[in-house]
């Protein structure tokens, strides 16, 4: 597999989005401050100044590769997540992360290593951790990053140098080959129930609400194109949630979960399933692709007598291989092996489909 990288400047992105600004809260009575709302942005151009650093880079350390990614935490603080021979996808050799975090300083990012006592996905970010193995934070490196490049010194003084890349996946654009059900090509949304047309950028958008297939599918090939908000100070769930559902019964999951562990419940996984073999979710606001063989369970007088099996890769990397999902995930129909729609997961959060299209298999 190879991906198509573009190298980025400190700002960098250019990606087809729409603003979804923040809400504000109705006053709660006198003297009472509105209740905290979460930011949520859609477009690029009206992001706040921390989203361009995070992100991904890529470069050396001494004489070794490695990738950092930049997970944003709000309050113009980050989590710098360091991977050894690349970026996952890219020569990550699954060794164990180093994670440092990071505050804005004018026109920079300092890195500096934190004391605090660190928690997975906590929500205070000077607690937060991109591992579950919190120890990995407290290495001493320091750094910068400026104009599109990060570079410091570890704790063992080793120096590094990387450059901001973004990376695109190889089936983004993708089309749709000879037979393909057209769902979605930016012009119409006759093909499902819900979803709104953003005609000017050629997306389908959630709004928050469950959209589905107006057709019944049963054994397939089907190729989406989706794009994360960016919501700095969301976490877990909370972070751009929804879900690509194979027959309205069993959710991949999409999620923001750049530089996370990539757990069953994360972008990539098969909800309560199945952890993807890597995480491949790139950061928000970058278009991303799910492509996957599917088939459907099979039922015999009421018994299930052959699991759904799912092939998936999500940016052009293989994440499960001929799983057999071995029920249905939650938050879709009952299994039952008839055929069913295709469903994109609204979940209160405002994604962003597009190139939606699927192949049906005998």
């Amino acid at each position: 597999m190879q991906w198509r990288a573009i190298l980025s400047g400190a700002v960098g992105l250019v990606v087809c989005a729409v603003l979804v600004g923040a809400p504000t809260g109705p006053a709660t009575g006198k003297g009472k401050a509105p209740p905290k709302v979460e930011a949520v942005f859609t477009d690029v151009d009206k992001a706040p100044a921390d989203f361009k650093f995070q992100g991904e880079y890529e470069g050396t350390a001494g004489d070794k590769k490695i990738g950092v990614q930049v997970i944003a935490l709000g309050d113009q603080k980050f989590q710098c997540v360091f991977h050894q021979g690349g970026l996952p996808g890219a020569g990550w050799d699954k060794s164990e992360k180093v994670c440092i975090d990071a505050k804005m300083e004018g026109d920079m990012v300092l890195l500096a290593p934190s004391k605090a006592k660190k928690k997975y996905m906590a929500v205070p970010p000077d607690e937060f951790s991109a591992t579950d193995k919190p120890p990995a934070e407290q290495k001493a490196y320091s750094g910068t990053i400026q104009g599109g490049e990060l570079k410091g010194k570890s704790d063992a003084g080793v120096e590094f140098a990387c450059k901001r890349v973004v990376r695109e996946s190889p089936t983004l654009g993708a089309k749709p080959p000879e037979g393909a059900i057209v769902l979605f090509d930016g012009t119409k949304t006759d093909e499902f129930n819900g979803g709104r047309l953003d005609a000017d950028k050629k997306v389908l958008c959630t709004d928050g609400k469950d959209i589905t297939t107006k057709r019944k599918f049963n054994n397939y090939t089907a190729h989406v194109e989706f794009m994360l908000p960016y919501k700095p100070t969301g976490r877990g769930q909370g972070r751009g949630n929804s879900g690509f559902y194979q027959v309205d019964c069993y959710e991949v999951q999409v999620l923001d979960s750049f530089g996370l562990m990539g757990k069953n419940n994360e972008c990539g996984g098969i909800y309560t399933k199945a952890d993807p073999k890597v995480n491949m979710c790139l950061p928000p606001l970058q278009w991303q692709t799910y492509d996957v063989d599917f088939r459907n369970a099979e039922y015999a007088d009421g018994k299930k007598v052959k699991s759904a099996v799912a092939t998936l890769k999500h940016n052009g990397v293989v994440i499960h291989e001929n799983f057999e999902i071995s029920g249905p995930t939650g938050g879709g129909r009952k299994e039952d092996g008839t055929p069913g729609p295709i469903k994109l997961q609204g979940h209160g959060n405002p994604l962003q489909y597009r190139n939606v299209w699927v192949v049906e298999q005998k």
